[in-house]
């Protein structure tokens, strides 16, 4: 599983909007929102027990095969919120699912499939519901995004992937798509940073840490200016939480092997993305605060 961040497309001003370029008109949040939730063809206590059922498993397998760390936990929200976080593996979703406590219900924005219903992986994350897919060609970022919004005002709370894709070095960060800063501030949820350490290889018994960052506060509108003011921000504290991690060691073979069963490096493979570094925190403009912003006020309804 990989969540990722939404990209540019410009067939229409609401995914236009999700590529950072502010909409003429956003579609009104809540109301009917509810039949775009992950699985609405399922009864609430259908998809509440699939999601327990779910988390129940994957943190019996988790903590039997590493040793799982949550962080910070006085930063996680009670409410909706987006939890942006550093992705270096497809164990990443997983190992925080496994950690979240079972009283805040998460999804996560991805993976990039036309069709959930195909293939062992992606059946798994189609009963379950913890997915909010989108389409490949980038051709119904409009469909995704109220799904998004769905999640939000179901009291959800949705993790996304704010480099869209997975890297190899821990300690480093590619640069942010928009999406993440975009989708929050069109929800006015609040943001988390989290800082994932341990799953750019696998170490059985090894530790996983997954650390959360201090809330950052939305309010302003998803302007071209404010979704690029976000971004920064966002990407600023995560590089801040993981800028003292280090790269570990490569493992045995069977845990080599385990590491990359899921894993898209994409042309060249790993060894490819090992060249692949992510920019300086001077390389990454950081720009002034918004006017319009709301320093200090609640963010979510």
């Amino acid at each position: 599983m990989s969540a990722v961040g939404v990209e540019p497309a410009k067939r229409a001003p609401e995914a236009r909007a999700a590529a950072g370029v502010a909409p003429s008109r956003a579609v009104p949040p809540g109301g009917s929102s509810q039949r775009y939730l992950v699985r609405a063809d399922l009864a609430p206590w259908q998809r509440a027990f699939r999601y327990r059922f779910a988390q129940l498993v994957v943190r019996l397998y988790g903590n039997l095969l590493f040793r799982l760390r949550l962080e910070g936990r006085e930063h996680l929200v009670d409410g909706p919120a987006l939890y942006c976080f550093n992705h270096l593996g497809w164990m990443d979703p997983l190992a925080m699912l496994a950690v979240f406590p079972s009283s805040r219900r998460l999804y996560f924005y991805g993976p990039r499939e036309q069709d959930l219903r195909r293939g062992a992986k992606n059946r798994l994350m189609y009963w379950s519901g913890v997915a909010v897919p989108f389409s490949p060609n980038n051709d119904d970022l409009i469909t995704s995004v109220r799904r998004a919004q769905a999640v939000f005002d179901s009291g959800g709370a949705l993790a996304i992937a704010g480099e869209g894709r997975i890297h190899v070095h821990e300690g480093d960060l590619l640069p942010f798509q928009e999406g993440a800063a975009y989708l929050a501030l069109r929800a006015r949820v609040p943001i988390v940073p989290v800082a994932i350490t341990g799953t750019s290889w696998a170490r059985f018994r090894g530790e996983i840490r997954i650390r959360l960052g201090e809330p950052i506060p939305t309010g302003p509108r998803p302007t071209r200016e404010t979704v690029a003011t976000y971004t920064a921000r966002i990407w600023h504290a995560l590089h801040e939480m993981v800028k003292d991690d280090r790269d570990r060691p490569p493992p045995g073979r069977l845990e080599r092997w385990f590491t990359d069963a899921f894993n898209d490096w994409g042309p060249g493979g790993r060894e490819a993305a090992t060249l692949v570094r992510g920019p300086r925190p001077d390389e990454v403009p950081l720009p002034p605060p918004v006017a319009s912003e709301r320093v200090g006020e609640p963010s979510w309804p």
